[in-house]
């Protein structure tokens, strides 16, 4: 029997690690990981997702997602 508040879950593996979401896109995902979108890149499923896609990119169960957080300093 399905659990009808899981159902809408999906499960990616982000930066190696197994996510479950409910984000259908890079753009949703970003903001439930509250990681902002000033200095940031996305691969999904090893290909560069341009940030102008971001609202966009659909995100699917089994998907491979690599964020890069660009941080300054010395």
């Amino acid at each position: 029997m399905s659990d009808p508040l899981n159902s809408a879950l999906i499960t990616l593996k982000v930066n190696g690690q197994a996510h479950e979401t409910a984000a259908r896109t890079v753009l949703g995902l970003l903001e439930s990981l509250d990681i902002p979108l000033g200095k940031v890149a996305v691969e999904r499923n090893r290909e560069i997702v341009p940030k102008s896609t971001f609202p966009e990119a659909p995100l699917a169960d089994g998907d491979e997602i690599e964020i890069v957080n660009f941080v300054g300093g010395g």
